[in-house]
């Protein structure tokens, strides 16, 4: 359950990148277990021991250079090229040590030629992920094979060794390649994708935080040149003792600060206030920009009150924010119906909650933005509840008295607290 948790709790890119990494550890496996076993079977003692050794050792460098080229291809640290250079070195020593081996006598080509072939593809695989551009890859992989077919015709194997050492090296150098380099693409892309994501996040806020300040200078910039200067002139009218003039004037300043107040108020409401088809057709888009697939029926959300509407619509922007955060899912679902004269909302989603979550649990928590959703119901006599039903699925509900509230109720939804900024559940 704890494993479970452990992963579902981290976002889509780290996801990637520790499966990613881990399956750069299983090649040090792969290499011991199919190229130094191998070895040190077929070889006689103590050289299969000795070439197992130097297979386990280059292995265990190749682990450190791995991680270190995936940093440099995400962008963390510089390229480490004296890594580059020793893992070369080190993989040199072993492919040419084998082949020399077998030129020797002192161990058969059924032993050196998987050592140095394998040897060599694992070294290009992580070499070549300190390169950009796909011919360097290909140019490195080739001559590192065609370097090693040089050798083993120096060392006087048949021809036909050194052909399919050759070409054994060149495939599964390829193969490497590709697989390295197509993973640290594909986890680099995945970064920059999540990078995009909250940079278009933080820019609809500035973008959002534009838009308030020109309304707000739209509403109070000519109310305040008006109240500034009418001051002034109930202050020079006073001065000249015309007091009954100047306390026209004030009574006009109070009048005029009295309409800014209420248009202050009209604007700041309006942003706290929550369009349902709004919150509805903005929750889809973020979804489906994830990739989860929403249906959407709400077929009787004009016929509801603002205050209803407002406060159902805020009960999706969170509902729809805990799905991205929390779920993992694939699917969901908001519908809306009328029961008993009261508006039903149910967001529901196939994410698995909290592992190891059952029927009825909240699986996903109570956090702060759950209870203020509660609040701002509570206040229109509405209830909310959130967890896990039949089926594994979460589900959000919420259901309010579709009538007109209270003044007094909906007042209170407008004005209240929005619900926490990433607060989720």
């Amino acid at each position: 359950m704890r494993l479970t948790g452990w992963w579902s709790r981290r976002s889509n890119p780290e996801k990637v990148e520790l499966y990613t990494r881990w399956s750069f550890h299983l090649f040090a496996l792969a290499e011991v277990g199919s190229i130094g076993m191998g070895a040190a079977v077929t070889a006689p003692a103590p050289w299969g021991g000795w070439l197992l050794l130097a297979v386990a050792g280059h292995a265990g460098l190749g682990l450190v250079v791995f991680a270190r080229a995936l940093d440099w291809a995400l962008g963390r640290r510089p390229r480490p090229d004296r890594l580059f250079a020793g893992y070369g070195l080190l993989s040199a020593a072993v492919a040419v040590g084998a082949l020399v081996l077998d030129g020797v006598g002192v161990i058969d080509r059924h032993a050196a030629g998987p050592v140095a072939a394998g040897v060599t593809a694992f070294t290009v695989g992580a070499l070549t992920m300190g390169a950009r551009r796909v011919r360097v890859m290909i140019a490195v992989t080739l001559g590192a094979a065609g370097g090693l077919g040089a050798v083993a015709a120096a060392c006087r194997m048949p021809l036909e060794s050194v052909v399919a050492g050759t070409v054994s090296a060149a495939v599964l150098g390829l193969a490497m390649v590709f697989v390295t380099a197509f993973s640290a693409w594909l986890l680099r892309s995945m970064w920059e994708l999540d990078a995009s994501r909250e940079l278009q996040a933080r820019l609809a806020v500035a973008e959002e935080r534009l838009r308030f300040g020109r309304d707000l200078h739209d509403v109070m910039g000519r109310n305040l040149s008006v109240l500034a200067l009418k001051s002034e002139l109930a202050v020079q009218l006073g001065r000249r003792g015309q007091t009954e003039a100047a306390l026209a004037q004030m009574t006009e300043v109070q009048e005029l600060a009295q309409e800014s107040q209420r248009e202050v108020r009209a604007v700041v409401r309006g942003y706290r206030e929550a369009d349902l088809h709004t919150e509805v057709e903005g929750a889809r888009g973020v979804l489906a920009a994830a990739g989860i697939d929403c249906a959407v029926r709400v077929p009787a959300a004009d016929a509801l009150p603002p205050g209803v509407q407002s406060a159902l619509g805020w009960v999706v922007r969170e509902a729809a924010t805990n799905v991205l955060r929390h779920g993992d899912a694939r699917r969901c679902w908001v519908t809306l119906t009328e029961e008993e004269g009261a508006a039903v909302l149910v967001v529901e989603d196939d994410g698995p909650g909290r592992p190891g979550a059952s029927a009825g649990d909240t699986g996903r928590g109570g956090g702060s933005g759950l209870a203020g959703l509660r609040e701002r119901l509570a206040a229109l006599d509405g209830v909310l509840t959130a967890g896990v039903v039949d089926g594994g699925r979460f589900r959000v509900t919420a259901s309010v008295p579709a009538g007109e509230p209270a003044a007094g109720a909906t007042g209170a939804v407008a004005a209240g607290a929005r619900p926490a900024a990433g607060g989720a559940a």
